[in-house]
């Protein structure tokens, strides 16, 4: 994303990072200390408790208000980076920064912490983020923590309390249009992709997504889908689907969904039984795949699949920052 800090009249493209972790390593990477901007508490605004903004000397990534407070957020922080010491930002009703204005109406609360490139919790992080496993960011503000969540209770005095899940993956099944469109815009908004297609045609294909030609449960297994994995399948091929759909229900993806007729879904269904498959491991099938927003053109199914993912990860996250 954006090398620099916007200026003015400059597209807010440093605003499209959700997830700072990328950043953060890079800055310790470079030995670049940095500034950590957390929402800790919202009423009303568009951005969530647990939203962030990672500023440097030159440049920010994130966003917690949709351009109401980032100027001013970025400023604080710098003159956190310089002098150490953390701050507690409030915007809204109630806060001191009267010139600034939520158009909201609401009332946002924000920790900034200074963080240098050495700190053991974003070494810890990395470890965590690299292994897949999610993390809880603790701050006092000057003291910060970073362990596999659960494992370790907060320290009661904590002002930031952040946890990180692993990023989403999506492992799409198919070769078709709509198999294409789901893996290209998965991929586009940021989420590890790959296409499993051991029947797909020699040569490149057509977007930069990797693709795996082994069999379909070899390439499941090489990916080890997790709760955070998503796996769509779009074959339109009752054996090919069982092929997939067999070790990815017996498996730990959270999502798992089929393209395909509903009048087909009870032979479906009676296939995956026939193949060992539990009753609850059945259940987890999303099948027809996607929300139902009659989605007709492959773009449009893809938007389904996508948003049903979504949807699906946050029902199960709920009350958590992702």
């Amino acid at each position: 994303m954006s090398a620099a800090e916007p200026g003015i009249g400059e597209w807010p493209t440093e605003g499209l990072v959700d997830d700072v972790r990328s950043q953060m390593f890079r800055a310790a990477d470079a030995g670049e200390t940095f500034a950590l901007a957390t929402i800790v508490a919202a009423d009303g605004g568009p951005r969530p408790v647990g939203a962030q903004m990672l500023v440097t000397a030159a440049s920010y990534w994130g966003f917690l208000s949709g351009g109401c407070i980032e100027a001013d957020v970025a400023l604080h922080a710098r003159e956190a980076i310089a002098d150490g010491q953390p701050r507690r930002l409030v915007y809204g009703e109630g806060s001191p920064f009267i010139d600034i204005r939520l158009p909201c109406g609401g009332r946002i609360q924000v920790e900034l912490e200074r963080v240098p490139p050495d700190d053991a919790a974003v070494h810890d992080l990395r470890r965590l983020t690299l292994a897949r496993e999610p993390a809880l960011w603790t701050s006092d503000g000057k003291h910060r923590s970073c362990s596999k969540d659960g494992v370790t209770d907060p320290a009661p005095r904590a002002r930031v309390r952040r946890r990180y899940d692993p990023a989403q993956r999506l492992a799409v099944v198919g070769t078709d249009p709509f198999a294409l469109a789901i893996a290209a815009l998965g991929q586009r908004i940021g989420w590890d992709t790959v296409l499993l297609a051991p029947f797909a045609p020699e040569g490149e294909t057509p977007l930069e997504v990797p693709v795996l030609r082994s069999a379909l449960a070899d390439s499941l297994a090489s990916i080890a889908p997790d709760p955070w994995t998503a796996i769509a399948v779009a074959t339109h091929d009752l054996e090919r689907d069982r092929e997939a759909l067999v070790p990815a229900l017996a498996g730990s993806a959270g999502y798992v969904g089929v393209l395909g007729s509903r009048r087909k879904l009870d032979e479906r269904r009676a296939g995956l039984r026939a193949a060992g498959l539990r009753e609850g491991e059945i259940d987890r099938l999303k099948a027809p795949i996607g929300l139902p927003i009659g989605a007709a053109s492959p773009w449009e199914v893809a938007l389904a699949v996508i948003a049903e993912i979504v949807a699906d990860a946050r029902s199960r996250t709920s009350g958590e920052s992702a």
